[in-house]
């Protein structure tokens, strides 16, 4: 899932602050603080990709099916303001957390702003359904930022450790927008949508509550500036800045990246947006016979699998932590018991129906299945003598996402102009996001590390910044583009209008290729 994790405030303002009153370490080597932030943040992926995967079905499904009908392009455009927002509060987030309130507060402040909009979208009319929209857009830019800095004040101390801590992180993330697609998508689609709004807002609570009651777990770590200096904190020493025209040809390097990656997500975003329209409408979801016994059980495995796995890391939090956090580890553990009854159910609904049809929603839960799958893989090779340059890295993403949406439109040749409905088969969406997910791989995690590492120490809140401005510009964008699905497949196909979004990105790809030299000697440097 794209660029989730967000460091500003972890490069902006760091401080060498002592681990809390308990620094004690589970079995992984790390301290339960970490898994207390794994769980919340999971818990906030959840909710978002949770609603996110409903959005658009939901504004467009018909009266008769609970939705609103709107048109697409309505539909599409709302959701590219609304996921372009999400990605410059952050920015405004990370300040009033370096200057006002601090990491905790800012993240508890901006958890019950989200549980408040999830409860106003399940209320279903327009005024509430804009209302949730708004809270969840300014709970995002408090929650955000902060929550990733808290990761890594935990390791001031030991930076050897912050590597692998993000990358534990990371998989808190993905893990709860797996769920959250899934189970919300689930619901929304075959229940009722105010049920999966609902739903999302419920976790987003508890995620707030258990973290609210670990306190005791984080000392002095994420409180208020103020606080840090009368606790006697020392800030790090800041390291000498190279000269001003490295630091201007590093800076030029971050802002070309930055532009690139517009191309990268404009179309990569077209996931909850366009792609999910291909996917209700025009992929063919009912399954029988032996097909739909398969699905089943492969579903059943993708749920149950990484649960079990999560429900084993619980376990672990609880044996170090039932003493000092008993209230965070209620809430905690009363969020797994309701989430695996709701697993329970849904499985064993779907096995006693005779008929199987895949929600729409499902297909986005393959991204997140992709990253757990093949991150390690990518990690291996980025360590290897074969770890090729940033740019070059960026033009293998761009040329990846290309072609998925080339298999696409290649997957929609059958479709004929202007048809509003249609019956593909599934696997050109899976092959899709399956390249999709390569080509994220080799864009999202590496285009932060090099906005950190090119970065001057005065000037990577900025720099962040700007990289936030350009994902807010690519997710308006990818709404925008994706609005205009309906005039091209009227005049012309759905094939051209995936077309467009194979083109773009390998043109930007072949540019980038180009970049590559002058790119990696304005890096001085720096691999």
């Amino acid at each position: 899932m794209s660029q989730r994790v967000h460091p500003l405030n972890d490069q902006v303002s760091k401080h060498n602050i002592p681990y809390g009153e308990h620094p004690v370490e589970i079995e992984s080597g790390h301290p339960p603080g970490l898994f207390v932030l794994f769980f919340t943040e999971m818990w906030e992926r959840f909710s978002y990709y949770g609603m996110r995967a409903l959005f658009v079905l939901f504004l467009t499904s018909t009266i008769a099916n609970g939705g609103w009908a709107w048109q697409r392009d309505e539909a599409l455009q709302l959701y590219g303001i609304y996921t372009g927002l999400v990605y410059l509060t952050p920015i405004a987030g990370g300040f009033i957390a370096d200057r006002f309130l601090g990491y905790r507060k800012s993240i508890i402040f901006g958890a019950l702003l989200m549980t408040l909009g999830h409860a106003s979208m399940a209320m279903e009319s327009e005024m509430f359904f804009y209302l949730g929209l708004g809270l969840i857009i300014l709970g995002n830019g408090l929650f955000k930022p902060n929550i990733s800095s808290m990761v890594g004040q935990l390791y001031a101390k030991n930076p050897a450790k912050k590597d692998a801590a993000y990358t534990i992180f990371y998989m808190g993330i993905n893990s709860g927008a797996f769920l959250g697609i899934l189970l919300c998508g689930y619901i929304g689609e075959k229940v009722g949508w105010s049920w999966g709004f609902g739903l999302a807002g419920v976790f987003m609570l508890f995620g707030m509550l258990q973290f609210a009651f670990s306190k005791k777990l984080f000392g002095n770590i994420g409180l208020a500036t103020k606080n840090q200096i009368d606790t006697g904190a020392e800030t790090e020493v800041k390291a000498p800045e190279e000269p001003a025209h490295v630091v201007r040809d590093r800076i030029i390097v971050i802002s070309v990246l930055a532009f690139f990656v517009i191309f990268f997500w404009m179309a990569f975003e077209q996931a909850g947006g366009s792609m999910t329209i291909f996917a209700a409408d025009y992929t063919n979801r009912v399954l029988v016979g032996s097909s739909g016994t398969i699905f089943k059980w492969a579903n059943a495995t993708l749920v149950v699998v990484p649960m079990l796995i999560l429900t084993f890391v619980l376990g672990n939090l609880f044996k170090q932590t039932y003493k000092s956090i008993p209230f965070s580890n209620l809430f905690l553990g009363l969020s797994f018991v309701i989430i695996w009854g709701i697993i329970i159910w849904m499985l064993q609904r779907e096995f006693s129906s005779d008929a199987t049809e895949v929600p729409a929603s499902w297909f986005q839960i393959l991204n997140s299945f992709f990253i757990i799958s093949c991150a390690p893989i990518f990690s291996k090779i980025w360590e290897s003598r074969f770890n090729p340059s940033g740019p070059v890295k960026f033009a293998i993403g761009l040329f990846l996402l290309g072609l998925g949406f080339g298999i696409l439109a290649y997957g929609g040749l059958s479709i004929p102009q202007g048809a509003k409905t249609a019956s593909v088969s599934m696997i050109w969406l899976i092959l899709a996001y399956f390249f999709h997910t390569m080509g994220e791989l080799c864009i999202s995690p590496v285009g932060l590390s090099y906005v950190s590492k090119l970065s001057p120490p005065r000037l990577v809140g900025l720099m962040f910044g700007i990289w936030f401005i350009a994902n807010f510009v690519a997710n308006y964008l990818a709404g925008l583009t994706g609005s205009f699905i309906d005039p091209i497949i009227e005049n012309y196909s759905i094939t051209v209008f995936f077309l467009i979004f194979t083109i773009l990105p390998m043109l930007a790809g072949l540019v980038m290729l180009g970049l590559n030299g002058t790119l990696k000697n304005k890096m001085h440097g720096i691999q």
